[in-house]
C-alpha cells in the first residue's frame, strides 16, 4: 500500500491533502460483481486525532461534492462545499475534531472512477468501470478508516447523497458509529428523482462528444449535455420561494424582452452559468455513476423490506435533520427514516428546520441548522467523554 501526500496551505485546521492506494489483493469488490483494483481513495483531513483516536468524524459529500469539505477547491478557487460548517469555532470544529472527507468511489477528484486508468486496458475506464452503489462507497470509506487505524467514529455527518451514506453507515457498521447526521435525504430514492437523474444522464448521451463514454481517449467532452444535466438538477436544489426571491421574472441586462431565445431572464442566465461552471470541475460519465448508485439506494430493500430491521438494536446516536421547502428529499423521507430508528430501539432526535432555501440549505448559512448541529455534536461529545479540547476527559 502506498500513500502520496502534498502540501497544503494552512486554514480551517490545517487541512490535509491525501491519496491512499490499495493494491490489488485489497479490492473493492461492488454489490454489482464488479472488481475495482487498484483502488485509490483521494481524501482530506483536518483538525488533530487525539491519541485515544476518538475524536474523528467522517464527512460525507453530497452528488456532485468531492473531499473539499472546506479551504479553497484546486480546480474552481471557491471556498470548500461545507465552509459554512466547517473549521475554528464551527460546528465541526477544527480545534476540537479530526475531520475527514473523501472522495467517492466514482467519483473524479483523485478517487478510482471511470476517467480513472483501467489496468487491464491501460486507457480510462469509462463505461468498463463497475457501477457502484452507496454501500459500495461506504465501503471505500470503510477501508480508509481502517487504513487510519480508528476503530470507531465519533460522528458520521452529511446531505442528500451524504445523508444516504450516513444511513448506510448506521447499518453496515452499527458499532464504528457512535452518532451519525443524516441531513435532508431519505431512506430511498424517489420515482421523481430516478426521473429527474435518468433526464440528466440522457443529456449527458445525447451529446454528441458523449462518443459512448470513451470521449477522453478522443480529446473531447460532452460539455454542452452535462450542463443541461446539471441545469436541470440544480432546480431540484432550490424552492419556488428562494427562485422568486432571488430572481422573480427580472431581465438579464436589458429593460425589455429580445423576442428571441437568449436568456432574457436572470434565472436563465444564472442556470446557463451553473451548467457552465459545472462542466470544469466534474466529469460526465462520473456523473452518470453517482447518480446511479443514488437511484439504487434503497436501505429497506436489503433488510427484508423493514427499514426498522436495518437499525435494530443499534446503539448509535442519531440526529435526523429536514427542511421544511426541500422537495427534494421532503420531511416525509426523514419522517419514515425516524419512525425505523425508533421501531429499532435507537436513540434519535429529529429537527425539521423551517426555511425557504429549499434542498440545498444544508449547505449554506442557516443559523437554526447551525444550533442544531453544534447542540446534536455536544452532547455526544459529553456522552463521548470528549473535553473542549477534543481529548478524553
Amino acid at each position: 500500500m502506498s500513500i502520496r501526500s502534498e502540501p497544503k496551505p494552512s486554514g480551517y485546521g490545517a487541512a490535509t491533502p491525501r491519496t491512499v492506494v490499495f493494491p490489488a489483493e485489497q479490492a473493492l469488490v461492488t454489490d454489482g460483481g464488479g472488481r475495482i483494483a487498484p483502488l485509490a481513495i483521494a481524501y482530506e483531513t483536518y483538525g488533530r486525532l487525539n491519541a485515544a483516536r476518538s475524536n474523528a468524524i467522517l464527512l460525507c459529500h453530497a452528488l456532485t461534492g468531492d473531499q473539499y469539505a472546506a479551504d479553497v477547491h484546486p480546480v474552481t478557487g471557491k471556498p470548500g462545499w461545507w465552509e459554512a460548517m466547517v473549521g475554528p469555532g464551527k460546528p465541526f470544529d477544527t480545534d476540537r475534531y479530526f475531520l475527514i472527507c473523501s472522495n467517492v468511489v466514482g467519483g473524479c477528484m483523485g478517487t478510482t472512477g471511470p476517467s480513472s486508468i483501467s489496468p487491464a486496458t491501460g486507457k480510462p475506464y469509462g463505461l468498463d468501470f463497475p457501477v457502484v452503489t452507496i454501500r459500495d462507497m461506504v465501503r471505500a470509506q470503510a477501508m480508509l478508516i481502517d487504513h487510519l487505524k480508528i476503530d470507531t467514529l465519533f460522528c458520521v455527518a452529511g446531505g442528500s447523497m451524504g445523508g444516504m451514506q450516513v444511513l448506510q453507515w448506521g447499518a453496515s457498521y452499527p458499532q464504528r458509529v457512535f452518532s451519525a447526521m443524516p441531513i435532508a435525504t431519505a431512506a430511498k430514492h424517489s420515482a421523481q428523482n430516478i426521473a429527474f437523474h435518468e433526464v440528466g444522464r440522457q443529456a449527458v448521451m445525447a451529446d454528441p462528444d458523449w462518443r459512448a463514454g470513451r470521449y477522453q481517449e478522443q480529446g473531447v467532452r460532452p460539455e454542452k449535455g452535462l450542463a443541461v444535466a446539471r441545469m436541470s438538477a440544480h432546480i431540484t436544489y432550490l424552492s419556488e420561494a428562494a427562485l422568486q426571491r432571488k430572481f422573480g421574472r427580472k431581465l438579464q441586462d436589458r429593460a425589455a424582452p429580445t423576442f428571441s431565445f437568449d436568456a432574457d431572464f436572470q434565472v436563465e442566465n444564472y442556470l446557463r452559468y451553473q451548467g457552465l461552471a459545472f462542466v470544469e470541475r466534474f466529469d460526465a460519465n462520473s456523473y452518470l455513476f453517482v447518480t446511479r448508485a443514488c437511484d439504487y439506494f434503497d436501505l429497506a430493500a436489503d433488510y427484508g423490506g423493514s427499514l426498522a430491521r436495518a437499525f435494530k438494536d443499534t446503539r448509535t446516536r442519531f440526529c435526523v435533520v429536514s427542511f421544511t421547502s426541500d422537495w427534494l428529499y421532503p420531511t416525509s423521507d426523514s419522517r419514515a427514516i425516524v419512525h425505523a430508528l425508533n421501531a429499532g430501539g435507537a436513540s434519535v432526535s429529529f429537527v425539521e428546520i423551517e426555511s425557504d432555501k429549499g434542498h440545498d440549505a444544508f449547505l449554506l448559512h442557516e443559523p437554526m441548522f447551525i444550533a442544531t448541529t453544534r447542540g446534536f455534536l455536544e452532547s455526544a461529545a459529553s456522552a463521548r467523554g470528549l473535553d473542549r479540547d477534543g481529548n478524553p476527559k
